[in-house]
């Protein structure tokens, strides 16, 4: 893996400085933190902010009119902007963001609030039923609230090419009809790390269905755009860019059916999770998603390299990526594999005796997904070579 290697070593000094941004890291030398798909650490920008925040300025936004409470409405507003910007909006005045606690919480909110007064009686959608659990089952929750009120929905398969993990954007046009009304799908499978190349989608659906993308795995871990993937929401959670928990967002264009506008009352926002996820997105943009891309992509091309060449493990996902100067594309930030005979939920507490933190289970995949646990090591940019090349000598010693 030259080509890994090149890249490591070329962005090796910028890495150093942004590791050391990491207090939880650098408090704790001795240990590897591989989980950042489930919750991404905070480097030290982040957690200033939050301080600064709760210090100067703590209130509720919306409801005051002294400074405190008018720095907060500000300060929330500004995150929206940010968000937008972030996204590379091409039409933020268009456009609109609301804050929910998470992925889930906006999924289900787009469900409910949009999805359901889109579709009429014999409208069809299209889902994804090998993705995370949170981006099917509030479709089906749709199909079943429309039935009880005697409109029938069709719920499609978003199809999946075989042995690769991608989907299918050539059978995907045999499923897409005259009443297709939304598409859903993933960015960056949670359990495969593979980019689902949901561009290609918009090709096949046309220029009339809505799409929308759950992004918790790509926002914060590599650069996104709205313009470029030109769907219609984005959602994501705050926590898995480097914000706090009980964060997230939902990006909505306002182009395709009715504008996006949650009803009922809302109650106070989580102003200090809301203040944390503008502070995430500026580091992030400092620190340059394209090279915090680059660096997890080739730490996962090491790590799946080595791995295709212990017999004891299996890596799940795209066959071809395993190969050295493989022609497909490599996984993003995830690397996810079962030893062949110690149960996976086992071997997570086994390597955390070896100095390594990884989730070990199902990973919330849905119905159609992996029938038995595995470990997934998900990687950012305060992890390091080292690490990955002393995670393949315990694994081998393992086997």
């Amino acid at each position: 893996m030259a080509e890994a290697a090149e890249v490591l070593e070329e962005l090796g000094p910028w890495q150093r400085r942004l590791r050391a941004q990491f207090p939880i890291i650098v408090a704790h030398p001795e240990l590897a933190y591989l989980d950042s798909a489930a919750t991404a650490q905070k480097p030290r920008a982040v957690l200033d902010a939050v301080q600064h925040y709760l210090v100067s300025s703590n209130a509720n936004a919306g409801r005051g009119s002294y400074p405190w409470a008018n720095a907060t409405t500000a300060a929330v507003e500004r995150a929206r902007d940010r968000v937008k910007e972030f996204l590379g909006d091409p039409a933020p005045d268009l456009s609109s963001v609301h804050f929910t606690g998470g992925t889930s919480e906006g999924l289900r909110t787009v469900a409910r609030e949009w999805l359901a007064g889109l579709l009429a009686d014999g409208d069809e959608i299209v889902v994804p039923f090998a993705d995370h659990e949170a981006n099917l089952a509030p479709w089906l929750e749709v199909r079943e609230s429309l039935e009880r009120q005697g409109i029938r929905i069709r719920v499609r398969e978003l199809p999946y090419q075989d042995g690769s993990g991608d989907y299918d954007p050539a059978a995907l046009a045999a499923v897409v009809g005259p009443r297709t009304r939304f598409v859903a799908a993933t960015h960056v499978h949670h359990v495969y790390g593979a980019d689902m190349n949901v561009h290609r989608i918009r090709r096949v659906v046309g220029p009339d269905v809505a799409i929308c993308l759950d992004a918790a795995q790509s926002v914060g871990h590599l650069p996104v755009s709205v313009a470029a993937l030109d769907v219609d929401f984005v959602v994501f959670s705050g926590h898995k860019a480097m914000a706090l928990p009980g964060t997230g967002a939902v990006w909505a264009r306002g182009r395709r059916g009715p504008r996006f506008r949650p009803g009922g009352w809302a109650g106070t926002p989580n102003t200090v999770g809301i203040v944390s996820l503008a502070a995430a997105l500026d580091w992030l943009d400092a620190a340059g998603t394209d090279r915090i891309e680059a660096w997890t992509v080739a730490l996962a091309a090491r790590l799946t390299d080595g791995l295709s060449r212990l017999d004891a493990y299996e890596v799940l996902g795209c066959r071809s990526s395993l190969a050295a100067g493989s022609e497909v594309q490599r996984r993003r930030s995830i690397v996810t594999f079962r030893h062949r005979e110690i149960p996976s939920r086992d071997f997570g507490f086994i390597l955390y005796g070896h100095g390594f933190m990884v989730r070990s289970d199902g990973h919330c995949q849905a119905g159609a997904g992996e029938a038995d646990g595995s470990v997934r090591v998900s990687l950012h940019v305060h992890n390091t070579s080292q690490e990955v090349e002393k995670l393949l000598a315990t694994l081998s010693s393992l086997q």
